[in-house]
């Protein structure tokens, strides 16, 4: 395809190449295929314990649930089993296709608005309940549940309560508390209309790399074994009791069945390659007391074992679920997961409902599931006693639930009492969890508590930042994006120890760089990983690397100023620099929104009593080190935690990597994210930030072969805009340019530009070079399928690019209106045809 020569708007860049050509290239976004059933991934469910029924049949609610198939109609009962994203679907969807569930993904909200009010999520949830109940003809109402990641409060609503992450959660050992989180989370959730959460979470995590860490309590079955039942019976109330499932109580899940923990390399999704009886033995525990307990759903994990995915696995979902453990709740899916099942795709997947699953989660892919599963049953090749049976299963826990007489969501116990949305009981006892789940890994001296009344300096960038405070799932799905006023019921950290300093009548300052004017008594560095969730958390090794905050800690000690790091971070990672430039440090995990509760321990309002629920590494890549094993040799042991009568000091440790897994310097973006030592920016020319508000321009999270693995950029047309991908520090690219390498870009354009697109790649002040894109991306808009889009870096060069100090690895620009999909960015080598430069 040729493209105008002559200079390309630039937005404020004055020297412009002209482009000679570039070629495009329509990329498949296929999947590898997936290996089939093998004797190695099915589960002889005689080989696992056996245990009756929680709950014998009720006969009436079994006699209602016979009425009301047989008054059903066909579609009504494939209505019934598929849940769609609030993203996607409308009130008028649910009353048309006799939807039985929706949810709202960690990037789903009403209005489309991350940080939307309560009152407008008890709204959608009464509007939803009204289009399940309208009238419509003879057939019976049946009325729609909805679920959310509820998994450390009610955390997709601003003003909730925020407890710890499961990770720090386990570090307390403490069952009691886990209780009453339950039952507070399932009080918040009910005041927005919602009636269901996809938690707890019951992984038990062997490989720390997996994005997924902090979401598991431990690194063996103990600790979440020990959580199950309270955990929820506080959400759902005690079986037997009036309020099983209602008034202040929620239906929970047990999630991910199963494995999800233990696949190869750590790496979500991926597959756990292991005899039935580790899979068995490491993994199931926690779901035993869970099933005891009533949970009345389990969702399947993404994951795979021995090569076939869960979703598909009947000797595990059927013959063991169900048969072997007689649970009689319904087995939901994960987000669009039937489609990695083989022979599968997103919108058509008789053969998962075969193998068990009773609710599809397909959240953008519904309607057309719909169609082809509504075909299937019609054709048989989804027999009706299955689908029969999955309805069954629904319909019985949304009768023991009491949803049929409960009214709408608003006018239930709880509903609309937004005083009560982290209220002063609910973040007390949030507070009380921060307190328990530290652990003091280092107290050299004895240097903690601290005294109050001292001249404190706080720094690091997460001292009053409480998205890192909070971590992923928070207000989005990666936790990222948001503002400290997104948090208005909340306490960062910084927050926490100025109050505790000035009601002593001490001195504090913050400055995240460490500056002082005065040296003080004493510093407090808090610091750690940027917020992620799932599969974009996934890491080569466990090696933490922050040079700006270890140069700060290194400068402290040089000054002769004692120091305490707090870390926040949602596994336990190699830190040794930064244990050997501290006097003391402490294991903050992702505490949530009260920042208070670390101050308390600083200062030694409570003692520590927090104890590792995951083996700490003595080395980079000492990823998979867990309890138990044949060669198990931690820098710190599970269980291990000082407390102030301890000694504390710590020998010198060594701080070489050891064959540690290098990022990869040639990814711009992918897998959803900038690559590492990257962020994307937006906004104004010259007005850059990470969340600009929408007026100019915006981003969201997009779908291509995983769930928000790309980003979708919307230009307004309001005036002129860039998205950028901005190096944290000047990036020499010139071997890369000298090296043939290119710029390679994959997109999917959904709206045509309406006026002229620039790419341009900077250099600091008045230094850029790039080229012409509207033609190529009009072009690219009318096949509405993903393009490949390869620029040399020479030709970067030539355009006047000082390619030793690439500050901007690449930009688009516009004033007009634009929308498209970003699925990666890459400096490589390039896979296919390339523009010609003169």
């Amino acid at each position: 395809m040729n493209l105008p020569r002559g200079a390309a708007m630039a937005l404020g860049v004055t020297s412009l190449a002209t482009l000679a050509s570039v070629s495009l290239i329509t990329i498949a976004a296929a999947q590898a295929p997936i290996a089939g059933p093998s004797a190695s991934a099915e589960a002889n469910p005689d080989n696992w314990p056996s245990r009756a029924a929680t709950l014998a049949p009720d006969p009436a609610i079994e006699r209602r649930i016979d009425d009301l198939i047989a008054a059903m109609s066909l579609e009504q009962k494939v209505g019934q089993i598929i849940q769609a994203d609030i993203g996607s679907v409308t009130p008028n969807d649910v009353y048309r296709y006799h939807l039985g569930s929706v949810l709202n993904g960690g990037n789903s909200d009403p209005g489309g608005r991350y940080n939307a009010p309560a009152k407008d999520w008890l709204a959608a949830a009464d509007a939803f309940y009204a289009a399940s109940m309208k009238p419509n003809g003879k057939l019976p109402r049946i009325p729609v549940i909805w679920g959310s990641d509820a998994v450390h409060g009610h955390n997709n609503v601003v003003g909730a309560t925020l407890f710890p992450h499961n990770i720090g959660l386990g570090a307390a050992r403490n069952p009691d508390l886990i209780r009453r989180i339950g039952e507070a989370t399932a009080i918040e959730m009910r005041i927005t209309g919602l009636d269901w959460t996809f938690a707890p979470t019951l992984a038990v995590v062997r490989d720390d790399r997996w994005g997924r860490t902090y979401e598991g309590f431990g690194e063996t079955p103990e600790i979440a074994t020990s959580y199950a039942a309270p955990l929820i019976e506080g959400l759902q109330g005690k079986i037997g009791d009036k309020d099983w499932l209602r008034g202040p109580h929620i239906i929970a899940t047990a999630k991910h069945f199963l494995g999800d923990g233990g696949t190869h390399g750590g790496k979500d999704q991926g597959d756990a390659q292991m005899p039935e009886a580790q899979l068995r033995d490491l993994f199931s525990p926690p779901y035993l007391p869970a099933l005891d307990a009533g949970v009345q759903s389990v969702m399947v994990s993404f994951s795979s074992w021995n090569g076939v995915k869960m979703h598909g696995n009947r000797s595990l979902l059927t013959g063991v679920m169900k048969d072997r453990w007689n649970f009689d709740g319904f087995l939901v899916g994960d987000w669009n997961g039937h489609g990695q099942v083989a022979g599968c795709s997103a919108t058509d997947c008789a053969g998962s409902a075969i193998a068990g699953l009773d609710m599809y989660m397909a959240p953008d892919s519904w309607k057309e599931l719909y169609r082809t599963t509504l075909a299937h049953a019609r054709s048989g090749s989804l027999p009706v006693a299955r689908l029969d049976d999955a309805v069954r299963r629904i319909l019985r826990v949304k009768l023991r639930a009491g949803l049929f007489e409960a009214g709408k969501p608003s006018s239930r116990p709880f509903g609309g009492r937004f005083e009560l949305l982290g209220g002063p009981d609910h973040r007390a006892l949030a507070r009380e969890a921060v307190r328990e789940s530290l652990v003091l890994l280092k107290n050299a001296g004895s240097l903690l508590p601290l005294k109050p009344g001292a001249n404190i300096l706080v720094a690091g960038d997460g001292a009053d930042n409480l998205t890192k405070q909070t971590g992923g799932w928070t207000l989005s799905w990666q936790g990222t994006g948001t503002n400290r006023s997104d948090f208005p019921n909340a306490q960062s950290i910084w927050e926490g120890i100025d109050a505790e300093v000035t009601a002593a009548g001490g001195s504090a300052t913050l400055s995240a760089e460490g500056r002082y004017s005065h040296k003080p008594d004493v510093a407090i560095v808090i610091f750690g990983e940027d917020p992620y969730a799932e599969f974009q958390g996934d890491r080569p090794d466990v090696g933490y690397d922050d040079a700006k905050n270890l140069a700060l800690l290194r400068s402290l000690k040089a000054a002769g100023i004692p120091t305490v790091s707090v870390f926040l971070s949602g596994r336990a990672m190699w830190v040794n620099p930064f244990l050997n430039a501290s006097d003391a440090f402490v294991a903050a995990w992702l505490p949530g929104s009260e920042g208070g509760g670390v101050a308390d321990m600083l200062f030694g309002k409570a003692d520590f009593r927090g104890k590792l629920p995951y083996s700490w590494p003595k080395a980079s890549d000492q990823t998979a080190v867990n309890v138990g094993d044949a060669d198990y040799d931690p820098l710190f042991a599970y269980g291990f935690g000082l407390t102030f009568a301890d000694k504390g000091d710590l020998a010198l440790l060594p701080e070489a990597r050891s064959g540690a897994a290098a990022a990869d310097p040639g990814l711009l973006f992918g897998a959803g994210k900038p690559g590492s030592g990257r962020r994307l920016m937006l906004g104004a020319p010259g007005a850059l930030s990470t969340n600009p508000g929408p007026e100019l321009i915006e981003a969201r999270g997009a779908d291509r072969a995983a769930q928000e693995d790309s980003v979708r950029l919307r230009w307004t047309g309001a005036g002129p805009a860039v998205a950028a991908i901005v190096e944290d520090a000047p990036a020499d690219l010139s071997r890369q340019s000298n090296g043939d390498l290119a710029l390679e870009l994959e997109l999917k354009v959904d709206k045509a530009p309406s006026a002229d697109v620039s790419l341009i790649m900077g250099c600091g002040s008045q230094c850029a070079g790039g080229f012409p894109l509207r033609a190529m991306l009009s072009e690219a808009a009318k096949t509405a399928k993903w393009t490949r889009i390869a620029i040399p870096l020479r030709c970067f060069e030539k355009a006047g690019v000082d390619m030793t100090r690439v500050e901007t690895p690449f930009s688009i620009a516009t004033s007009g209106a634009l929308d498209l999909v970003l699925s990666s960015a890459r400096i490589v080598s390039p896979s296919g045809p390339t523009m010609q430069c003169k």
